[in-house]
């Protein structure tokens, strides 16, 4: 189905901006900082844009998928990203440059982890509602490495780990949406 081609695109351009903005913000480093901080400062509209136009697209996608359940998981993950990219993630540990290490909690930093959160449950659940050990891994580690990076308050290690997961689950999606538009043509 063409809107295939709309989820094929989401992932290779969410992660192409966030690892370009990521290697070009001045202050940013991924041990310290989640993508997701990117959305603030002069230049955090990029970062904003990137998860709106992403989420749209992985949601358009989506709705070129076959089987129902997995369509919802998918739809509701772009919806959270598109949510996350609305309600931005609030600053701190320095980034942007200036900004205290930490700083108070703002209902918009909590609105874009709910957001992101609600989000990362379908894509969990999509993934072990597709066959497959691939699948199953992704949507673990996704959702392991997701839970460790909130437990641990953004450990260096932790923001390591969710963020390859991110490429991974970024990866898988683009896989998915391949494979229905084969199964269409």
């Amino acid at each position: 189905m063409k809107l295939g081609y709309a989820g094929l695109a989401a992932g290779p351009l969410y992660v192409g901006v966030s690892l370009i903005e990521a290697a070009t913000r001045d202050g940013f480093d991924p041990t310290r900082h989640a993508w997701s901080q990117l959305a603030n400062g002069d230049l955090g509209w990029i970062h904003r844009a990137n998860l709106v136009l992403s989420g749209a697209l992985t949601v358009l996608g989506a709705l070129g998928l076959r089987v129902r359940w997995v369509r919802t998981g998918i739809a509701l993950y772009g919806a959270g990203l598109i949510g996350a990219g609305i309600f931005t993630a609030d600053p701190g540990r320095g980034f942007p440059v200036g900004t205290p290490e930490t700083v108070e909690v703002t209902t918009h930093g909590i609105l874009h982890f709910v957001c992101g959160g609600i989000g990362f449950i379908g894509l969990v659940a999509a993934c072990f509602l597709v066959r497959g050990a691939i699948s199953r891994f992704t949507g673990a580690l996704f959702g392991v490495t997701f839970v460790a990076m909130a437990a641990t308050g953004g450990a260096g290690w932790a923001l390591l780990a969710f963020t390859a997961a991110v490429i991974l689950a970024s990866a898988w999606l683009s896989i998915l949406f391949w494979k229905e538009i084969r199964c269409a043509i």
